[in-house]
């Protein structure tokens, strides 16, 4: 071989080697037929997985599923060998704020994309600025902006002084009404309620929701009982508030005090015929629980969780790090997460096996995290840490799944949503190994179908990799 000839093929192969590999098979164009074949399918109904399955996608929408040797490929598919690989739907994470004023500021070209990169193709947004976050949801429907589908409550309900930004301060009966009119007549998909609503202004504002068919869903303010927000119809209770209050022989007395330090007491005081009590109730009346382990463990924990070093903060924009994250910690360390770090711990484990005794019982249960508000807490990643706090926490890996799927369209009554079947959208995550042996194996993602778009490994790590310059970048 001449010595020209050589030295070019030596070049060429250094380049191929040092290239970014798009591993997977070439992504199809928009619009054409996909074909997902010999998968195993989790469906996320509660069936066993099946195998050697095929999947026709075609106009974004799930048009048949069955045994890879039956399904009939549309002419002109493009076909994804998925062997060895698992399909399951896409994730739904129930509890993120995504623009938030001052604290989590507009960042279009993190934020969604952070939650496509982990196989989250549905959020459920629990209080943020309105205007911004619906411009996001109509650009996401029409395809403009790559990112997960959007359900908005925009300003949250709060007290008359709220704590947070992106609020509707409520000191009344009268303003918890005219709030949730205006919400509704908005654009908001639902209500959001916070912890200082009085109790006028919270039971004025359940009504008003009933009385105009949306949805209300958030905090039991500290001045409610959760037995009373549940009996008025607040359908998802976040964090697990009012509920150890409301299992403690002295509720009336926790309740008068500041939420956050006297861990302590409130195990001391726990009654479980109370705690049985509430559970029937929430089994009755079909209050979801949104229990955010994730975010709680950093909280009662945060001298264990916020230490060392972050291997995410590459992904974190600077609004993130300099200011939001750090005035969490201070807060958090101040005056919220006081108590000896043995109350805290046991405290952290008391929820635990609540969120499993509340599932044996039947209270349904749903996957959020509070992203990105709580520190560490991240888009998309973080969602796979809560599912395997909430197997931890009793659920099966099928039930953790479908706290994060089945459970979530459900919830949100969208029918074409949260399961693998024919009639379906397309939203699908392929992993590389089985989540129904351990949960842990949803972080190994191998493509996402994003409404029907799908997109491969390779496609995935360009994303990353511009998510991360954006966060460079961002002030």
């Amino acid at each position: 071989m001449p010595t020209t000839l050589r030295l070019v093929l030596f070049v060429v192969t250094l380049l191929l080697s040092c290239a970014p590999q798009n591993r997977g098979q070439q992504s199809p164009p928009p619009d054409v037929p996909i074909a997902i074949t010999h998968a195993t399918v989790i469906d996320a109904t509660g069936s066993p997985a099946q195998r050697d399955t095929t999947v026709i996608i075609a106009k974004r929408t799930i048009t048949d599923i069955g045994g890879s040797w039956a399904v009939a490929i549309p002419k002109g598919a493009v076909t994804i060998d998925a062997r060895g690989k698992f399909l399951i739907p896409g994730l739904w994470d129930m509890h993120v704020h995504e623009i938030f004023g001052d604290w989590i500021p507009e960042e279009e070209k993190i934020t969604p994309a952070l939650f496509v990169l982990n196989g989250v193709t549905g959020v459920r947004d629990m209080g943020g600025d309105l205007e911004p976050l619906k411009k996001w949801r109509s650009r996401i429907a029409a395809g403009d902006l790559l990112g997960p589908r959007m359900v908005i409550s925009g300003p949250m309900l709060d007290g008359p002084t709220p704590a947070f930004p992106s609020s509707a301060p409520i000191k009344d009966a009268a303003d918890g009404r005219r709030v949730v009119e205006e919400l509704k007549n908005a654009g908001a998909d639902f209500i959001k309620i916070q912890s200082l609503v009085p109790p006028e202004g919270f039971f004025a504002a359940t009504a008003e929701a009933k009385k105009l068919g949306i949805t209300f869903a958030g905090h039991v303010p500290d001045r409610v009982r959760a037995v009373d927000a549940s009996n008025a119809g607040q359908k998802s209770i976040e964090h697990l508030t009012g509920v150890f209050e409301a299992c403690s022989t002295v509720e009336g007395e926790l309740m008068a005090k500041p939420r956050g330090p006297g861990r302590g007491r409130f195990l001391s005081t726990y009654d479980p015929e109370r705690a049985r009590k509430l559970i029937d109730l929430f089994v009755k009346n079909r209050t979801w629980q949104v229990p955010t382990l994730y975010w709680e463990q950093g909280e009662w924990l945060i001298e264990k969780t916020n230490q060392g070093a972050d291997p995410l903060i590459k992904y974190a924009p600077a609004a993130w790090r300099e200011r939001t994250w750090p005035m969490f910690t201070r807060e958090i360390s101040k005056s919220w997460s006081t108590d000896p770090i043995a109350e805290r711990e046991a405290f952290f484990q008391a929820e635990l096996k609540m969120i499993g005794e509340m599932n044996r019982a039947g209270v349904p249960i749903l996957a959020g995290t509070d992203t990105a508000a709580g520190v560490r807490v991240y888009p998309g990643f973080s969602l796979h840490q809560e599912l395997g706090l909430l197997v931890k926490a009793g659920l099966s890996p099928m039930q953790a799944l479908q706290s994060a799927t089945s459970n979530a369209a459900k919830f949100l009554e969208l029918a074409d949503s949260g399961t693998i079947e024919r009639g379906k959208r397309a939203d699908l995550v392929l992993l590389d190994a089985d989540p129904l042996a351990n949960i842990s194996n949803i972080r190994k993602i191998s493509a996402v179908v994003l409404n029907g778009r799908y997109l491969n490994r390779g496609e995935l790590d360009h994303l990353q990799m511009q998510i991360q310059e954006a966060a460079a970048r961002s002030r």
